[in-house]
């Protein structure tokens, strides 16, 4: 039997090419830039933070708002795992500062440490380069302190009365200082000055460090400052505490009575402190960020801490810090009209 075999052909290859392999090479460039372009994470949710994050203060070294920032940064470097910097920038009632922040890139490594200030400069600065209610992403509010009315020890006056009475008996004599124009001090002082039908000139400082210190030189009357950059100068006995401006005694100074106690009716404004962002700034950047403060705000050290320095920690949520924002925005704007408060 014969076999007949039959030719073994392989498969057929087209023949290479330099055109063809150009175009095998071009197919594969595109389809790796396809798979560079799938969507992914956001590369700031996988990577922020990268570098240093900055606190930027609006008012000079050595007050509350320094103090907090610095106490807040220190806790809040060990959670990032960066630096967290504190950045000094005084001036014009806190505007220098939150202009600075407002124009920084919203990408969650330059911070505000806000204030109450800010929400009342709104209705004093009819030419701010920022909308404070636009421009700022809330984190959350750190802490809440009270103002106090102090003096130098070497006033004669114990208490409101007696300090009304001597500024009425000197016209013209007396003065405040503040953080600035537009700032809690301020208006708080220019309401005294109203309810007590007597003019007091208004002395306006980059910030409580330098405040306290004319004050303990005897260069300004009296100041309406937060509890903390006075606090050691009271228990020093070199400055008296004659009443805190809120509505309820000061747990820091218990025996110092309210200024509503003290005759002066509705009279409550406290200071508030908390962190925002440029407006823009990633969703889960200011998740991220308001986590790791509002962990710090509650433990147990940072509570000490606050509590040494009169302050009430907070640690909300950014809708209810834009709430408190937009407040106490149409709150003090009525007052700052009603007392006629302004820059010049």
């Amino acid at each position: 039997m014969t076999r007949i075999a039959t030719p073994h052909h392989p498969p057929s290859t087209p023949p290479t090419t330099p055109s063809t392999r150009r175009h095998h090479l071009l197919a594969l460039a595109a389809l790796a830039s396809a798979a560079c372009a799938l969507p992914s994470a956001p590369a700031h949710a996988q990577a922020w933070p990268a570098k240093p994050v900055t606190i930027v203060v609006p008012f000079a070294a050595g007050g509350t708002t320094d103090v907090l920032a610095r106490a807040l940064g220190e806790k809040l470097s060990t959670a990032l795992g960066q630096p967290v910097i504190v950045e000094n920038r005084g001036g014009a009632g806190a505007t220098i500062g939150a202009d600075y922040v407002a124009k920084a890139p919203a990408d969650g490594y330059t911070l505000l440490m806000g204030a109450v200030h800010h929400t009342i400069a709104t209705s004093v600065y009819k030419k701010l380069n920022y909308d404070f209610q636009k421009s700022f992403a809330p984190i959350t509010t750190v802490a809440l302190v009270p103002n106090v009315l102090a003096v130098s020890a070497t006033t004669p006056a114990k208490d409101v009365k007696e300090l009304v009475a001597l500024i009425k008996a000197t016209p013209n004599k007396f003065s405040y200082g503040s953080n600035g124009a537009g700032t809690a001090q301020h208006l708080i002082g220019t309401q005294f000055a109203t309810s007590i039908g007597q003019p007091l000139l208004h002395v306006p400082y980059k910030g409580s460090g330098p405040l306290t210190t004319d004050l303990l030189g005897g260069q300004v009357s009296m100041s309406f400052d937060t509890v903390t950059p006075v606090l050691p100068h009271i228990k020093a006995g070199k400055l008296r505490a004659l009443a805190v401006t809120t509505a309820k005694r000061s747990s820091t100074l218990p025996d110092v009575p309210t200024l509503q106690e003290s005759g002066f009716a509705g009279f409550d404004i406290g200071t508030w402190f908390g962190v925002l962002a440029p407006a823009r700034t990633p969703a889960d950047v200011v998740a991220r960020l308001n986590t790791e403060m509002v962990k710090v705000i509650q433990s147990p050290d940072f509570q000490k801490r606050m509590q040494d320095i009169g302050a009430e920690p907070i640690g909300n949520t950014p809708a209810q810090m834009a709430e408190q924002i937009a407040a106490d925005t149409a709150r003090f704007a009525k007052l700052v009209a009603d007392n006629k408060i302004t820059t010049d």
